[in-house]
């Protein structure tokens, strides 16, 4: 399984977010700029974030995004469904019944095995990013993101809002 690109942007500027002072925003073209992304396939993909009550935005000078909910009520899952869907990411197509040796008293009503594997394998990955909530993700970059980048990162974006 490959996720769009904007997957990965969006989770790193939602660690962005999560650090922003009340009542600020940070804006596309600055979250773009510190990430070296396309600013125009951000802005698509803040846009999916903010349909799906992650992030709110606001327009004018000071305008930009900011998270919609507390860090730790945003999970993984939340911004991955947001960018790509909740649809399965295996789709079952039950080729099976091509099969020229299959007789015709074998009636299959109930998903092949395969299905059934793929299916539990993608119910365990979104268990997992369920799991998985931004706050978490701020506490392990803080313990390894080394505290001069840390600083000049923060700075950085403070400086922006």
């Amino acid at each position: 399984m490959i996720l769009k690109n904007q997957v990965e942007w969006v989770l790193h500027c939602c660690a962005i977010l999560a650090g922003l002072p009340a009542g600020k925003y940070l804006s596309t073209k600055d979250l773009a700029e510190f990430h070296g992304v396309p600013k125009e396939y951000l802005s698509k993909a803040l846009q999916h974030l903010s349909q799906a009550g992650i992030v709110e935005s606001t327009l004018g000078p000071s305008g930009g995004y900011r998270l919609a909910r507390p860090a730790d009520a945003i999970t993984f899952l939340d911004v991955v469904e947001a960018v790509e869907g909740s649809g399965r990411t295996f789709a079952c197509n039950n080729i099976r019944n091509n099969n020229p040796c299959r007789s015709a008293d074998h009636c299959d009503d109930k998903p092949c095995a395969i299905a059934r594997i793929m299916w539990q394998a993608d119910d365990a990955w979104r268990e997992s990013l369920k799991s998985q909530t931004l706050s978490a993700l701020i506490g392990t970059l803080e313990q390894e993101v080394p505290a001069d980048l840390w600083t000049k990162s923060a700075n950085w974006v403070l400086a922006k809002t």
